[in-house]
């Protein structure tokens, strides 16, 4: 019993040994939590800026405590509120349905490459890679989607596009070979289960950091798209948002550089809050999809850093 006894008693020291002292700890994490504020300083700075009347802007410079608030930034982009709200609409539209399908497509094509039972797992692969290296350019793609798939001033326009990426099917593809055991899978054919109840109840659960991963990816490469708005909407109630604001910016550079040919764009270019319009788009732009990180970040990192060390 006394042997027991002191082993029990010297466990706790032999664990200590591979954690930081109490000071140590203290420091560490003051130099993270200053790290992780210079991350998220720059984004409050616009925000601060955005609420800057711009006249105290001009003549104060930029503050962390502006002399003067004003709201004139968020009024100027807002002036055509209607738009802007449809805009908001496609965009969130286009984000959901799009990520949606490229998960769905993204996942079935990787799971498919990734079980070596499959005779044509190998084709696939380097038909998936080869995308990376090459493509076919700008002018083809456009006769492709306008052309040959119709899709000129459509929604889907705006998701199609976008729904394949063959960098996530290569990382949800290494996510399924080093996380999804193949004795599950041969289990749940033994069961009598089929190739999509397999991938249903048995894969979909095991991948959801990697989907999740791959989700995020997606999401923000669809909130932020405005280039394919810019080649395949005319149509005005299609417009996305980051193309609005895109616009909304071109109107203001017109204004301001033809403001010295007309009296009244010179009167609209000194009512015009130049510096702090352009900060109210960046936090329009940017303030919704940060607060769809939370949803993702319980399996983010897992689904990154999953498969980085080969055993």
């Amino acid at each position: 019993m006394e042997g027991v006894s002191t082993v029990s008693k010297r466990n706790p020291k032999e664990k200590d040994i591979h954690r930081l002292r109490g000071s140590w700890n203290v420091v560490f994490n003051l130099i993270a939590g200053i790290f992780a504020f210079l991350c998220v300083f720059p984004f409050l700075f616009v925000v601060i800026i955005s609420f800057t009347d711009e006249g105290a802007l001009a003549r104060d410079g930029y503050k962390l405590i502006p002399s003067q608030w004003s709201l004139e930034g968020y009024r100027y982009v807002f002036q055509n509120g209607e738009a802007l709200l449809n805009s908001y609409f496609v965009t969130i539209s286009v984000t959901v349905v799009g990520t949606l399908i490229s998960l769905f497509i993204t996942a079935l094509y990787a799971y498919a490459i990734s079980r070596k039972s499959f005779k044509y797992r190998n084709f696939f692969a380097f038909l998936a890679f080869f995308t990376m290296l090459f493509n076919g350019g700008l002018v083809p793609t456009y006769i492709v989607v306008t052309q040959l798939l119709g899709l000129k001033d459509t929604f889907w326009a705006l998701v199609l596009p976008l729904a394949l990426n063959a960098f996530y099917i290569m990382i949800l593809r290494t996510f399924y070979t080093t996380s999804v055991p193949d004795a599950l899978i041969e289990a749940g054919k033994i069961d009598g289960a089929g190739e999509f109840r397999i991938f249903l109840k048995v894969v979909l659960p095991l991948s959801l950091p990697g989907l999740a991963t791959i989700g995020l990816f997606s999401t923000l490469g669809y909130w932020n798209d405005w280039f394919n708005a810019l080649l395949y909407i005319d149509n005005p109630n299609l417009v996305p948002l980051q193309s609005m604001l895109m616009r909304i910016e071109t109107s203001m550079q017109f204004i301001l550089q033809n403001s010295q040919n007309s009296s009244l764009s010179l009167g609209a270019m000194q009512n015009m809050p130049q510096d702090t319009a352009r900060m109210a788009m960046v936090v329009i732009a940017t303030g919704p999809i940060i607060f769809a990180y939370p949803f993702f970040q319980r399996y983010f990192i897992q689904g990154l850093t999953i498969g980085a060390v080969k055993e």
